[in-house]
This record gives C-alpha cells, sequence and structure tokens, in this order.
C-alpha cells in the first residue's frame, strides 16, 4: 500500500461521488488521529507552545495547501490550530481529503513544536 502523505492529491472539478463508507474506513485508518465527522469532513487540533509558533505552522499548512491544490479551513487560537478538511466541490470526502491529512501529518512531525 502506497504512503499517503506521498501521493498526490488530485483537483476535484465536481460530479465526482462522494468516498464509499468503506473506502473512507480504509484511508481513515493510515492517519493519525483526525475525526471524521458525520462522514463528510476530517478534523484535527494541532497543540504548540504559543501563539507565534501555531500562527508559523499555519503558513506552512498554507503554503503546503498552495503547493497541493487542495485547502483545508483553518481556525488558529493561542497555541492550537484546528484544520478542517473536505472537498468543496462535491461538499464531502474523497482520497485527496486524506492524502492531505497524512500530509500535514507529516509536517507537523517537521515542525518544531
Amino acid at each position: 500500500m502506497e504512503n499517503l502523505s506521498e501521493m498526490k492529491c488530485v483537483p476535484c472539478r465536481g460530479g465526482v461521488p462522494p468516498l464509499e463508507e468503506a473506502r473512507r474506513i480504509q484511508l481513515h485508518a493510515q492517519i493519525d488521529n483526525w475525526c471524521e465527522v458525520d462522514g463528510h469532513h476530517l478534523s484535527k487540533t494541532f497543540s504548540f507552545g504559543d501563539f507565534r509558533a501555531a500562527l508559523a505552522w499555519v503558513n506552512k499548512v498554507g503554503e503546503l495547501a498552495e503547493e497541493v491544490g487542495h485547502h483545508p479551513d483553518v481556525y488558529l487560537s493561542w497555541g492550537k490550530v484546528r484544520l478542517d478538511i473536505w472537498t468543496h466541490k462535491i461538499d464531502n470526502l474523497t482520497e485527496s481529503d486524506f492524502i492531505f491529512a497524512a500530509k500535514v501529518d507529516a509536517l507537523h512531525t517537521e515542525a518544531d513544536v
């Protein structure tokens, strides 16, 4: 099985069916501590030592999002960042959402937190 963090996000143009539950379960097993909310989106809160560190990491996530063409909703507060991920064009989950979550996890592992 290919490592999700090494796969490429595929831009969605709409008209794509959302992932079926069996595939979501399979992909979810490959990401670390993300919550699947109502089968609609992935959510995870990351902790940091202070606001500055959280903000710096948000900027790295933004760079990654632009690089791969997949953009999360970002909620920033003192020492915390919550990301919500789903494919907005279909208002549901696609494989790219799980790929992006894995890439974010790898980015967090590299961060000095």
